[in-house]
């Protein structure tokens, strides 16, 4: 890492040398996938030998797999494919979902759709009972995250499965940061979005896994070489780079993340852990720090070489609120103190234990960088 701890493999993980090895090969060759020539389908024979050794990761069938540029157009994809295709015009939509989510939903209301908000727990846990109330013959789609991609929550994925297929409504995950972090087993759910750069694949990869029944509208058309759901031509390269990573040994970070939120708390004893303090994501502790702006934070540790994320979405430089702690009831000051930290493959207990040294003087400086603000 050049001498940078990174703890935040949520935003993008490093390169795995499995993937950067799978690539390389693949760029030593030339074909067109889609071609008919012996090099074309050599390329074919790639882009299908890892299609299935995806699908053997995560319990789902090859023929189900749309390979895409990565995560935000399979959302989209599976998001606005299904509602178009739908002669019903209501969505039900996770409060806390992505930004990959909550744009194109808000996208199709523009375009005539009525788009329900699904409230969320303290914890960041979709409200199931509400859900079940919301629950209809008028529903073209419902959108719920496998896991929150801030805070970390693990949602009650087969208790939501369950109630939309009672209904006969097409549910739609987003399983990006689940990938590689939790056993995936998405063969319950209509439609789900992984990426490879989570995993540490290449950026610029991604799938969505769509059950094979389910009428789409494709969003991208041409060649239709993905299932005529999903035009261009497939990156080779970058699909066996995908399958490489994701089939690497897994990393159990576990251990290294308690450690961190043992530290955390240790040394800025009125930190606030949120989400949920068991059901969450195994590299994730995203935490709230009172009196601190979460971007004067993340900067002051910036300069000691500790990179991490602020859980709060930033527009044209001007720092936000975090929508997913405000869709949990936090207040504007608490939901924009966050800092997510975020564990991988390749991190250590040096990555921690930098943290952990470098936060208490980080936190001093931003509150009193705080504090001139309200002034």
């Amino acid at each position: 890492m050049g001498g940078v701890h990174y703890l935040d493999y949520a935003a993008t993980a490093p390169l795995r040398p499995e993937a950067l090895a799978a690539m390389q090969r693949q760029w030593s060759q030339v074909g067109n996938p889609s071609s008919l020539h012996t090099a074309g389908r050599a390329a074919r024979r790639v882009v299908e030998e890892s299609r299935e050794q995806i699908a053997a990761l995560i319990a789902a069938k090859p023929a189900d797999i749309v390979f895409t540029s990565g995560g935000t157009e399979a959302d989209n994809l599976g998001l606005k494919g299904i509602a178009m295709a739908s002669s019903k015009r209501r969505l039900l939509v996770g409060a806390a979902e992505h930004h990959a989510v909550l744009d194109p939903a808000a996208a199709l209301a523009g375009q005539g759709f009525q788009v329900d908000y699904l409230p969320v727990d303290a914890l960041g846990r979709i409200d199931v009972d509400y859900l079940a109330d919301a629950l209809s013959d008028d529903v073209a789609l419902v959108a719920v995250m496998w896991a929150n991609n801030e805070v970390g929550t693990i949602q009650p994925i087969d208790e939501v499965a369950r109630l939309c297929r009672r209904h006969h409504v097409p549910l739609h995950s987003d399983a990006v940061q689940v990938l590689g972090q939790l056993d995936l087993d998405v063969s319950g759910v209509t439609s789900v979005a992984i990426s490879a750069h989570k995993v540490g694949g290449p950026v610029g990869v991604g799938a969505l896994v769509l059950d094979r029944n389910q009428a789409v509208s494709p969003l991208l058309h041409g060649g239709g070489q993905e299932r005529d759901v999903r035009s261009g031509t497939v990156d080779a390269a970058g699909i066996a780079g995908f399958a490489a990573a994701l089939a690497a040994p897994k990393v159990d970070v576990r251990p290294l993340r308690d450690d961190l939120i043992r530290q955390v708390m240790v040394t800025v004893p009125d930190a606030v852990l949120n989400g949920d303090p068991v059901e969450r994501l195994p590299n994730n502790a995203h935490f709230s720090f009172p009196g601190c702006p979460g971007d004067a934070l993340l900067m002051l540790l910036d300069a000691q070489g500790v990179a991490v994320s602020t859980g709060s979405a930033c527009t044209a430089g001007i720092p936000q609120p975090s929508h997913v702690l405000m869709a949990m009831g936090a207040d504007e000051d608490l939901a924009g103190s966050s800092l997510r930290f975020s564990l991988g493959w390749a991190s250590s207990q040096s990555d921690v234990d930098a943290l952990a040294a470098a936060l208490p003087q980080a936190v001093e400086r931003a509150r009193r960088a705080g504090g001139r603000r309200r002034s």
